[in-house]
């Protein structure tokens, strides 16, 4: 049984079979085929060049398969086999994947992912609303409040920026308790569910000991970023605590050369992300729109039995764009605004949160 993995390669279209093969070997079995001896690893591990497509002069898709039996269900092993040698190289980005049902059936995807979301939010149709806390270096007091606006605004969920983690002016105990806490207070008044997510980072061990903490304060909903703490970890996260919803936040994922659509539309739902945060075209960073509508469409789309994770459009994001965004993405989204929304503060940041919540609901699911 074999997985393909394909790579966009460049190089001169003379030289890519030459660079299939080097990849094939080298995400396999990584030594030259003359100096394996079994006739069986030849056969069944060694890597194999499937098929070679020209984009253009110096850009060509290259799709290897890969021996399923080298991963088992080990997360880390099969980013390992599929892009571990090969992201050494600059000429080399990870782009697209296939697994057979077998394989696929060893991951469990995300616990909840859009269809949980929109039971926990109570919101069967329309498209779902975030916020972001900021900016560091706030205290306890400073963001419960803030926590409290939001959430009397309207807004679905209001989560820890990620560059908020356990400082001294912030430590994570008492700012898991004060903010939900507060945001549980705008509950009763308004009688609309909203979640606030605080962030978890930290070693396996720290991890392990917030995410408890949250779960006995009545936590649902959590911030990780999982290229930050390390799939296995965030995977065993998944697996100890499936009840949270996860967020899933795309710090650091800029160091690797895997495709966002491949990465943030399947590799994150594959290990448990039930809504995947992506930076969105005309913001702060560089995404194309056709990459971030190929993002958003693998997140939702059917794959075997793994869940349809929520996509979440972020960075720059701007209120008098959610007409744009949600013809772009439709309603099976969650919108996610930091820096704008806060350019007010006190009545005026509730009654701007208002202004964004109404913003999204007015727009009717086709």
């Amino acid at each position: 049984m074999r997985f393909l993995a394909t790579y966009e390669v460049r190089c001169a279209a003379q030289d890519v079979e030459a660079r299939a093969q080097a990849i094939a070997f080298e995400q396999s079995v990584e030594c030259p085929l003359a100096a394996i001896h079994e006739p069986r690893i030849v056969e069944t591990i060694v890597g194999r060049v499937e098929r070679i497509e020209h984009v253009d002069e110096q850009r060509h898709r290259v799709t290897i398969a890969l021996a399923a039996e080298t991963v088992a269900d080990d997360c880390a092993q099969f980013v390992n086999m599929a892009f571990g040698n090969a992201s050494l190289w600059d000429d080399v980005r990870f782009v697209g994947l296939e697994l057979p049902p077998a394989m696929l059936a060893a991951f469990a995807g995300p616990r909840h992912g859009l269809a949980g979301l929109r039971t926990l939010l109570q919101a069967p149709r329309r498209a779902l609303t975030s916020a972001a806390m900021k900016p560091q270096g706030l205290d306890v007091d400073a963001l419960a409040r803030m926590a409290e606006t939001l959430a009397l605004g309207g807004i679905d969920v209001i989560k820890d920026d990620h560059g908020i983690a356990d400082q001294l002016y912030a430590p994570f105990p008492q700012r898991v308790v004060a903010c939900h806490e507060a945001v549980q207070r705008a509950v009763q008044r308004t009688g609309r569910p909203v979640f606030y997510a605080p962030h978890l980072i930290g070693t396996p061990r720290a991890l392990r000991r917030r995410a408890e903490l949250a779960r006995e304060t009545g936590v649902r909903v959590v911030l990780v970023a999982p290229m930050l703490v390390g799939l296995p970890a965030f995977r065993d996260l998944v697996d100890e605590f499936p009840d949270f919803v996860y967020l899933a936040h795309p710090s650091f994922s800029g160091a690797t050369r895997i495709a966002p659509p491949l990465l943030f539309g399947r590799l994150l739902r594959l290990f448990g992300a039930d809504a995947p945060i992506f930076v969105n075209y005309g913001g702060r960073f560089g995404l194309t729109p056709d990459e971030c509508r190929l993002l958003a469409d693998e997140a939702r789309a059917p794959w075997g039995a793994i869940t349809a994770a929520c996509p979440v459009p972020a960075g720059g994001m701007r209120l008098e764009r959610i007409p744009e965004l949600l013809a772009f993405y439709g309603s099976d989204v969650m919108l996610l605004v930091g820096g704008d929304l806060l350019l007010a503060q006190g009545d005026a940041l509730q009654q701007r949160a208002r202004g964004y919540v109404a913003a999204v609901h007015d727009v009717q699911p086709v």
